[in-house]
């Protein structure tokens, strides 16, 4: 097998992306080699609403026969989850198919790394593809409920005015937090901080599975930070070390 195009999301590793593409629903491209070949391979692709995009999960790093789910306390066997740490790393995930430009196709319900090699695409056919009486398996009863988030004024303030500036930090932080306040594979936590690429949520543990975010903050300090980050120091007064 050989690839036959990319994905173009917004997520630069494995921290930033969705557990699943329907989570935050956010919107990517599939681009494909721009040939004949494959203009002829996507015609009528666009009458159908929804596709299955096959792909290479390129940066896993071997497998392993257990791995332990988000929000779960438990091992369970690598064919029993939708770990990237498979035999063979292949992914597959259905996305809405909102356009088709020339060998790009628009979507939405990404959740893969941008520069994803794609292997396949096809229809997502609802007669054949959604099974009504299908069991939830071990997710009956794990992983436990998600966490309830909760923003300080401080801290809406101060998401607010990222997302002004073109950040959308505000539904990171909140996916990352729902899955518990432990570092995790999925998570970078320390001391209560969480880590989301160069910017950190400082938060603490309610009662009742509630986190509150108490503070957003640069992960540079103010003599190495450049453009948002810097801006964001000086209007705000402060910064988070690495």
């Amino acid at each position: 097998m050989k690839p036959i195009g990319v994905c173009r999301t917004p997520f630069t590793d494995k921290k930033d992306a969705p557990r699943q593409g329907t989570v935050l629903e956010a919107k990517g491209t599939i681009e494909l080699e721009a040939t004949a070949e494959m203009r002829d391979a996507l015609s009528d692709l666009g009458t159908w609403t929804h596709v299955w995009i096959i792909y290479l999960f390129d940066k896993a790093s071997g497998w392993k026969p257990k791995v332990q789910p988000p929000r779960s306390a438990v091992t369970r066997g690598v064919f029993a989850t939708r770990s990237p740490h498979r035999p063979n790393p292949i992914g597959l995930t259905a996305v809405k198919l909102d356009k088709i430009e020339g060998c790009t196709l628009h979507v939405t319900g990404v959740d893969m790394i941008d520069g994803t090699p794609v292997l396949d695409i096809k229809p997502y056919v609802p007669y054949a593809d959604s099974i009504g009486e299908a069991g939830e398996g071990w997710l009956r009863h794990d992983p436990a409920p998600p966490w309830s988030v909760e923003w300080s004024d401080e801290a809406r303030e101060r998401i607010a005015w990222l997302a002004d500036r073109g950040i959308d930090l505000k539904s990171r932080v909140e996916q990352a937090l729902a899955l518990g306040p432990e570092p995790h594979a999925y998570r970078r936590i320390k001391n209560e901080v969480l880590a989301v690429k160069d910017w950190r949520a400082r938060f603490s543990v309610r009662e009742n599975r509630v986190l509150r975010v108490i503070g957003i903050h640069s992960g540079w300090r103010l003599d190495q930070a450049e453009g948002a980050h810097r801006d964001f120091i000086l209007r705000f007064g402060e910064s988070v070390s690495r």
